[in-house]
């Protein structure tokens, strides 16, 4: 009797053990969570303080930051803007970029005479010449399909050992399918007398040309091919299907022969399901004849008037302002820093 009694206070005693490791598990973690909690709040009230003993000064300087910014604003040449949306093809979007970089570097070193020979404009309408830039219109589709592509063209084992995150950080812009070409200049009425130029610079190269050649040589053989292919198709599913009406007018006049009935009808899905695929591939083949027409696709041309650059993001005023504010809080923190360092030091 003792020893079943002791054994129950032994488990007793195991059971409120437990119970107070458990318990200082949750004490630790809710104060863990009300350290995260405080320490978040501490930093506000910092930031606060740091803000309040500081804001006349970061108001000055925001101050002198604006009315800088809104001298240049006044005394600057208005300026406008205007977008083109192509699609290159045969990997001509590097030598696109190049070009494009090239009449930047033109409008940085203030060469008005280059600019003129390429655009052939004006020496006024050159001048007024300020930025050429080129961006991709990123989209996640494009990586997605250059992937479904890659995999179709390389064996299975290639394919396992090539991941799609892998081949998503080898996609650079160059890769993507549309790209924007942006052009900022004093005049708004000299767009329309650039986008011919950028576009003949790469189309009139011998190596694109070529291969813009071959490409569409081989996408109308192909296509004449799958449309013979399709045609000896339908005469072969006609030639079944008058075999099915003899045989059914067999059956009726009493004969029970069956001459292979499942098999063609087999046969007859067959010849459905490669005439499908068949048109699919005929699809594909317009679409890529369309694309691969030209070595660049114009989507949306350079508008005749470009558009005055505004808006608050674009106003020097704001962001020398923007600029004037961040500047003197980061003076004040380096002070502060400082003084910390020195204390620390003591």
């Amino acid at each position: 009797m003792s020893t079943n009694q002791q054994k129950n206070n032994e488990e007793e005693v195991d059971l409120g053990s437990l119970f107070v490791i458990i318990g200082k598990g949750f004490k630790k973690i809710f104060n863990f969570i009300g350290a995260i909690f405080e320490g978040i709040f501490h930093a506000i009230i910092s930031i606060l303080i740091f803000l309040k003993d500081n804001i006349v000064k970061i108001a000055i300087a925001t101050a002198i930051g604006f009315a800088i910014g809104l001298f240049l604003q006044i005394t600057t040449t208005d300026r406008f803007e205007s977008d083109m949306l192509v699609q290159p093809n045969f990997k001509s979007s590097r030598q696109l970029y190049n070009n494009v970089n090239y009449y930047n570097d033109l409008v940085k070193q203030k060469d008005t005479l280059g600019l003129q020979n390429t655009f052939h404009l004006s020496k006024e309408e050159a001048a007024s010449l300020r930025k050429f830039t080129i961006e991709p219109v990123a989209n996640q589709n494009d990586v997605i399909n250059s992937y479904n592509n890659f995999v179709k063209s390389v064996d299975t084992t290639t394919v396992k050992s090539y991941s799609f995150e892998e081949f998503e950080a080898s996609f650079t812009d160059l890769d993507y399918k549309i790209h924007k070409i942006n052009v900022v200049a004093e005049k708004n009425d000299i767009f329309d007398k650039l986008g011919d130029v950028m576009i003949s610079s790469v189309v009139k190269n011998k190596y694109f040309n070529r291969l813009k050649e071959l490409t569409n040589e081989n996408l109308n053989r192909t296509d004449s091919i799958l449309r013979q292919n399709l045609t000896q198709i339908d005469t072969l599913r006609r030639v079944y299907m008058q075999v099915m009406v003899e045989e059914a007018k067999k059956q009726t006049n009493g004969t029970s022969i069956d001459l292979g009935g499942e098999k063609r009808t087999t046969k007859e899905l067959e010849l459905f399901e490669t005439n499908k695929r068949i048109n699919n591939n005929l699809k594909d083949i317009a679409i890529d004849k369309s694309e691969k027409y030209e070595i660049i696709n114009v989507i949306s041309n350079f508008q005749p008037i470009g558009t005055k650059i505004s808006g608050i993001t674009k106003n020097k005023a704001v962001q020398l302002g923007v600029i004037g504010a961040f500047l003197i809080i980061f003076i004040l923190l380096l002070l502060k820093l400082n003084t910390f360092l020195n204390t620390y030091k003591k």
